[in-house]
């Protein structure tokens, strides 16, 4: 159960430090390479821009998670507390159909990658879908840090106690 908590609490941080490592590693190593050397390997422009879609929508479901996302907490603050609540319900909403949209259509990318056996440019065999995968699972992954978001709101309405709402992204 501890092993469960503490993924939880760091599986998107994990899985973006990796990417982001072996980005900038891949990144600084060809280029002194090209210009020292000379050359460079084929696969050292494409495969940092498929590791930057793991760095892109993990970064957004962790932003989900930690509510530092685009909201408009301003307004929300000047409403009644049941309003309040109805917006935090309507965000919830808004992102499980967005999220199920992107799921439906980035799955389809993947499994027609998948079956095409397309490969990385620059690579023998290295999967396009492996990193085309990212999008689906980030926001498979977005749409449980929603839910946890929706449960501790829901908890909170029902003990009458006040909503966490952010007014600036550098505030807690």
């Amino acid at each position: 159960m501890a092993v469960l908590r503490w993924l939880d609490a760091n599986v998107e941080k994990i899985i973006i430090l990796v990417c982001y490592v072996v980005m900038a590693g891949i990144i600084f190593v060809e280029v002194i390479r090209r210009f020292l050397f000379n050359e460079q390997v084929a696969w050292s422009t494409t495969v940092p821009v498929y590791l930057f879609l793991w760095i892109v929508w993990l970064g957004c479901a962790y932003n989900v998670k930690i509510r530092a996302h685009l909201r408009f907490d301003e307004l929300r603050l000047r409403l009644p507390y049941a309003g309040q609540f109805l917006c935090l319900c309507l965000d919830a909403l808004l992102w499980i159909a967005f999220a199920v949209i992107v799921i439906v259509y980035t799955s389809e990318q993947v499994w027609l990658s998948y079956d095409n056996f397309a490969i990385v440019q620059g690579t023998d065999d290295v999967m396009q879908w492996w990193f085309y995968m990212a999008t689906p699972f980030a926001w498979s992954v977005l749409v449980i840090r929603v839910l946890q978001n929706f449960h501790h709101d829901l908890t909170l309405f029902r003990r009458g106690e006040p909503f966490h709402l952010k007014t600036s992204i550098f505030g807690d």
